[in-house]
């Protein structure tokens, strides 16, 4: 019987037509006859053991969907739905139609089979939420013409068919192992042990008298990789002989000894933390139910942090950049005891993406058999990834850097072949939390996110050797896939627990390198701790021991909570629909394991056993100077020289990156990259407020140098410091240069060749020395040390060393920070202020670099307290007012440098007058990188300005005044140069132009190209607007409740609601925070609510459509659908969607019920992501909110994928309230029908609107507002709110 048992089992895992269907059976009794097993009555035992399976529903099977767009979604489900069941997918799929058939044929492209999707994760939760249970399963399949369609290797895979195996892996959990070969193993896995480190692992075995287990071994190998641990940094560097007094580690952190300024916690944890100010949290008063919010008081300490992920974005760029984010912002989020992310920046640097068939520069060398992606691809999914992650967690990036760079001399080749991803970013938190408390035994063991899969396993082995070594398939298996919107979720959780009086947690620390072995043993601490594996989720049931204990599935954090607090937590996190699992505890007996249900231990290990202590890293090297031609030109070749160095990816406009990534979201963006009327990303510092009351803030910025630290690592150094601070100058900083602090990324090719150590070793010390002449501190960083790439005939190209500095500081007040756009008054002076206290020099430049060469004569800063006192006299004047415009010198020198504060306007131009510099050769003090600045002064100030930079003893000169004709005028001796700036600013544009046609669809990149300057932002204010609170009769101090009340409600993947919440506080209302499982459960009825408002941000990370999931919420639960149904009912209700709360209110016909076609909203014209600060018009209107403000023009953020409305109406039908000011792309930026952006009930009470008003009522959230009145307490939008309230107010007064 165990034989027919077992073929029958084969014969049904292969049958198809068998599964649901009674007709199976005669297949299966046909199967077993040509098998020949004839002792028992096969049809008696065939239908025996399908009615067995019938009945116990132990089998899964496939539906398959076909959506209108043609595309194929596959359902795993327990068994087969019930009708309504199916329906109800049908409507979730877009009103799909359900296949008969249990096969389909054709080419289809779809995801891996063995990696189920972050979509799929959320498919399965919206399925979930609307009650349709025993579904596991959801991925979707494009149709293709054959086998050789395009596709993405990396993440998907093509189809000959669909059938009942597409999700079928043929994997068993694999059984532990005991490594008798350690040296072996340890190749064969990509562990990249050391020789020391596995003789170590040898002394372990004698200890334990038994082999070290797979998990073990696998474990020791990431925990104590040089990607987690840093060991060439800690190590001893003996270079031409001679050994060197300080290590890496020692030379950074003696910056912050020397110079601890306001530094509270660093080096000990993933974030620096610094002193801040008192600032206002405002919160729901109690997270664990729907509750009002307040506002309370706060000590707030300022956090930074950059992270890089420079393998996995090389391997699988979208997923690399990603998780990159995901894991910086992790970080943050896991400082102290908990703390909060509030803003990222991010750069890229690659080799040259070769575009329209490449330029001139880009012939230096020949373009490689690239490993896995090219530059442009890495370029494109890179940033994808990366702005994919914020948008959908909802944190902004407000300012980031490209270079793209190869370069061949000295029988040495170079480039970013092995690319660098850097994310970083500022946050803040309590100074009650700022600091981990010590483990104690009994602690309970938290792990809050998604599931286990087989993802990411080896990734700190693999990032820590250089890229290609090993095979692909350990290279590929190490790349993470990423979930923002569960991220955002543990975030709600760690959030909640931050703001509430008492913190339960004892400690926390972000999953990432090495997954639970690495986060759970560093969250015990020398305490130890037990886990029981039966309680970590396991979302992929073939995971062997070693890949539970060891995957990297991100959107994770750890979590130790005292015991009497573990409800309450609990009770927050299934609010926040937040996954938490207990699955341990701490022994305080500093051991720590892994425990199954049968109480094997595949991992069981002291916690000093686990952290090694093999020898001390030793790096042998030599000093090997090496030079660089330096570059030859000549004058009359200056304009196309120019051309060059505009188009160069350092230099060229970034809109292809700011237009797809949110820059608005929190509300609290003060500063972030486009400026002026017609919106070009320009600003090099982004600044974020502390609050909403809008002063105390957080001001970041970047810097590095790798060109010019090739030609000398101490140059490279120095200028990556001193770019950033240029950068960060023109916010006014709390304590000035004193406010600073820094952060060190090093991406360096150690050991790749002679003499690379050494520069590393020369680099750090001159950083350190620097920094330590400047009094500024470096309390946290990053290494990255195997900067090189591999190829199969054996080329290896090695990265140059590079250092990419962030600097962070505390911002006294956010209105006051300097646009670098020139303000076009003739009664003005532009002056150019040296702070590199050195002659010009073109090494390293892009001047350079756009003719092929690097050159040796790099510049530096001769005089560190020169720079010092430079930059705060430069702040002294940003604080008083003084300074009009201003700009930094760096990627392309002077001339950029102009260019750049007159292109974002649509007039005027400057005339230039460089006589008054000592240096004669025009090339250079047009194109040098010197480290400085240029401001403009009002004439009325000038005398104050000059006295103060004298009295400061800081050096300037006169460049020359600004002039009614287009173009820049440059002056030298008796030459004069014109550049045409609307001309140079399309050649300066076309590079941003060549990489947006690679990531926008239907022609839009060429709409932008054309149509970016044509539409610039305009502003029609009402006579009567006065802007302050007092007009408004709001009163920004109150914290007493008005009686007026409104609820925000959200959904996870929500992520606008704080800003939400705060403008209606803002304008006299009571905000209760009501979250959709408040709803569902009958917690929250909003019977005692007069205004509702749908939330921004991606519910359910917009998979299935925007909004669907939320929408099935709502119509698949009978209580949260009855709690809608009776407040629309009522006649003295509101509501208001925004973004996504707009595609909410659209999908559940809400606006505009009583036309019998439903609006809808699609995917934007270009299918990307878009993010804008533009140009809307009010037209006359019937509506609570936006009657009064009818024929106004204002600015406002846009940040979204699905926001083009489809009416199927004439105009005239809907009763419209905001229209985009330009009907062409961009400033229509979704293509929506009659530009409309918002429309309303008929009655006026009910409005869906797709821009964000709430990030745009004062005027320092605004990215252009019109100068007279930049002063204004509020904007009109701010008007709209009061307005609701007042209508509330006349309801319940009649």
């Amino acid at each position: 019987m165990q034989k027919v048992w077992k073929s029958w089992q084969k014969v049904w895992n292969k049958s198809t037509s068998a599964r649901g269907t009674l007709s199976g059976q005669r297949e299966l009794t046909e199967a077993f006859h040509a098998m020949k097993l004839r002792p028992f009555n096969l049809k008696s035992v065939t239908l025996q053991l399908y009615n067995h399976i019938l009945t116990e529903n132990s089998y899964d099977m496939i539906l398959f969907f076909t959506t209108p767009a043609n595309t194929v979604i596959a359902v795993q489900a327990e068994s087969r739905p019930s009708e309504n069941d199916v329906k109800a997918l049908c409507w979730l799929f877009g009103d799909a139609k359900v296949e008969s058939a249990d096969h389909l044929t054709g080419w289809f492209v779809g995801p891996r089979r063995e990696m189920i999707t972050p979509w799929s994760t959320n498919a399965v939760e919206i399925t979930q939420n609307m009650n349709l249970g025993g579904i596991s399963r959801i991925e979707e399949y494009f149709p293709v013409a054959d086998a050789d369609a395009d596709h993405d290797p990396m993440l998907q895979r093509m189809y000959d068919g669909l059938d009942q195996d597409i999700f079928t892996v043929d994997i068993k959990p694999a059984p532990i192992q005991h490594i008798n070969d350690l040296e072996s193993y340890n190749e064969e896995e990509g562990l990249a042990l050391s020789p020391a480190e596995i003789d170590y692992l040898h002394h372990v075995e004698q200890q334990l008298g038994r082999k070290l287990t797979d998990s073990e071994v696998f474990g020791f190998a990431q925990i104590n990789s040089e990607h987690c641990r840093h060991k060439i940094f800690g190590g001893t560097f003996i270079i031409d002989g001679e050994e060197r007094p300080s290590s890496l580690f020692a030379l950074i952190k003696k910056t912050t000894s020397e110079n601890p300024h306001q530094i509270i916690s660093a080096y000990k944890d993933n974030v620096a933390f610094a002193q801040g100010p008192i600032v206002e949290q405002f919160a729901p008063k109690d997270h664990a139910t729907s509750d009002y919010f307040v506002i309370k008081d706060i000590e707030s300490v300022i956090s930074l942090k950059a992270e890089t992920h420079n393998f996995p974005t090389t391997v699988e760029p979208f997923n690399g950049a990603s998780t990159g984010t995901g894991g910086e912002i992790r970080d943050r989020m896991g400082g102290g005891v908990g703390s909060w992310p509030i803003a990222g920046t991010a750069v890229y640097m690659t080799a040259y993406p070769r575009l329209d068939g490449g330029r001139e520069w880009e012939k230096a060398m020949p373009a490689r058999k690239w490993l896995y992606q090219t530059p442009e691809q890495i370029l494109i999914k890179a940033s994808n990834g990366a702005s994919d992650f914020g948008n959908k967690f909802g944190q902004p990036l407000i300012t980031g850097s490209v270079l793209t760079f190869e370069h061949e001399e000295n029988g040495e080749k170079y480039g970013y072949d092995k690319v660098i991803m850097l994310a970083g970013g500022v946050g803040y938190g309590t100074k009650r939390d700022c600091l981990k408390g010590t483990p104690a035994k009994g602690n309970k063991i938290v792990v809050v996110g998604g599931d286990n899969y087989r993802i990411g396993l080896g990734g700190g082995s693999v990032s820590s050797v250089d890229t290609g070594r090993y095979s692909s398939g350990i290279e590929l298996n190490a790349v993470q896939r990423a979930n923002p919107e569960m991220q955002k979720r543990a975030n709600n959780l760690v959030r909640a627990l931050c703001e509430e009086d008492v913190n339960p947690v004892v400690s926390i620390h972000d999953h990432g390198s090495a997954g639970h072995v690495n986060c759970l043993s560093e969250l015990v601490e020398d305490c130890g701790g037990q886990i029981d594996m039966t309680k970590l989720p396991i979302g992929d049931k073939t995971l062997s021991a070693k890949e539970i204990i060891a995957n990297e599935s991100q959107e994770r954090m750890g979590l130790l909570i005292q015991e009497e607090h573990l409800d309450h937590v609990r009770r927050i996190a299934e609010r926040e629909r937040a996954p938490m699992y207990v699955v341990g505890e701490t022994t305080g007996d500093a051991h720590f394991s892994f425990v199954q249900e049968d109480g094997v231990r595949p991992f069981d290990l002291d916690v000093a056993q686990m952290f090694g202590h093999s020898p001390k890293t030793v790096m042998v090297d030599e000093t090997v100077e090496r030079r660089y031609k330096n570059a030859t030109y000549d004058v009359t070749h200056l304009q196309e020289y120019l051309a060059n160095v505009l188009q160069l990816e350092a230099v060229a406009c970034k809109d292809w990156l700011t237009n797809k990534v949110d820059r608005s979201i929190t509300g609290k963006v003060a500063r972030q990259q486009t400026q002026g009327e017609i919106q070009l990303p320009l600003s090099d510092c982004g600044v974020v407020a502390l609050d909403y009351r809008g002063h105390a803030g957080i001001a970041t910025a970047l810097g590095h140098a790798p060109q010019a630290g090739l030609a000398s690592p101490e140059a490279g150094s120095i200028l990556s410091v001193s770019e950033a601070l240029t950068n960060i100058v023109w916010a006014p900083l709390a304590e000035g240069l004193d406010s600073v602090s820094l952060s060190a990324n090093w991406m360096w090719p150690c050991r790749s060749q002679k003499g690379e150590d050494a520069r590393l070793y020369a680099a750090v010390q001159a950083l350190s020395d620097y920094c330590c002449a400047l009094r500024i501190n470096v309390p946290t960083g990053k290494d990255s040390l195997s900067m090189s790439q591999q190829y199969p005939d054996g080329e290896k190209i090695i990265s140059p060393g590079t250092v990419i500095v962030s600097a962070g500081g505390e911002v006294s007040d956010v209105r006051k920070v300097v646009s670098p756009v020139v303000v076009n008054h003739n009664r003005t002076t532009l002056y150019h202020i040296d702070f590199s206290f050195d002659t010009f020099h073109l090494g390293g430049s892009a001047f350079a670099q756009s003719l092929g060469y690097v050159g040796s004569d790099v510049p530096t800063v001769k005089n560190p307290d020169y720079f010092r006192d430079a930059f705060n006299a430069v702040q002294e004047l940003v604080k008083r007012g003084l300074i009009l415009s201003g700009h930094d010198i760096s990627a392309g020198g002077l001339i950029t440098c102009l260019l750049e504060m007159c292109f974002a306007n649509t007039e005027g131009g400057l005339e230039i007058n460089l006589d008054h510099f000592k240096e004669d050769d025009l090339v250079k003090l047009l194109f040098a990188e010197n480290p400085g600045i240029v401001i403009q002064v009002s004439d009325k100030n000038k005398h104050e300005v000059k006295k103060l930079l004298d009295e400061a003893g800081v050096g300037y000169v006169k460049l020359g005044k600004p002039t009614e004709e287009r173009h820049i005028l440059v002056t030298k001796a008796d030459a004069t140069y014109q550049f045409g700036i609307d001309y140079l600013r399309d050649v300066w544009y076309s590079t941003s132009y060549l990489l947006d046609t690679k990531q926008s669809m239907n022609g839009c990149a060429g709409k932008r190209f054309e149509n970016y300057k044509k539409q610039p932002l305009e502003f029609n204010f009402s006579p009567d607007f006065e802007g302050s609170f007092t007009q408004l009769g709001i009163n920004p101090d109150r914290r007493t409740p008005s009686g007026i009340r409104a609820a925000i409600i959200r959904e996870k993947g929500t992520n606008g609601e704080r800003e939400m919440a705060y403008a209606l506080y803002l304008a006299g209302f009571d905000v209760k925070d009501v979250m959709m499982t408040d709803l569902v459960s009958g917690r929250e009825t909003l019977d005692d609510i007069n205004m509702i408002v749908f939330c921004g941000g991606f519910s359910n990370s917009d998979v299935l459509g925007s909004a669907k999931g939320w929408a099935g919420a709502f119509l698949y639960n009978e209580k949260a659908k009855s709690a809608l149904d009776r407040f629309y009912a009522r006649p003295d209700t509101l509501s208001l969607g925004v973004c996504n709360g707009c595609q909410l209110m659209i999908e559940l016909n809400l606006v505009t019920p009583e036309l019998e076609k439903k609006a809808h909203m699609l995917h934007n014209d270009s299918h990307k992501f878009e993010s804008a600060y533009l140009g809307v018009t009010v037209p006359m209107n019937r509506s609570v909110m936006f009657g009064s403000l009818s024929g106004e023009r204002l600015g406002i953020w846009v940040a979204h994928g699905e926001g083009k409305f489809s009416l199927p109406y004439p105009e005239e039908c809907y009763n419209v309230v905001l229209k985009y000011s330009y009907d062409e792309y961009p400033g229509n930026p979704n293509g929506s029908d009659y530009n409309v952006a918002g429309i309303c009930s008929q009655d006026g009470r009910h409005l869906a609107m797709m821009p964000h008003l709430e990030r745009a009522f004062y005027p320092w959230q605004c990215a252009y507002y019109p100068e007279k009145h930049r002063q204004d307490d509020v904007t009109p939008w701010m008007e709209a709110f009061v307005n609701a309230r007042r209508w509330i107010e006349s309801q319940k007064a009649n």
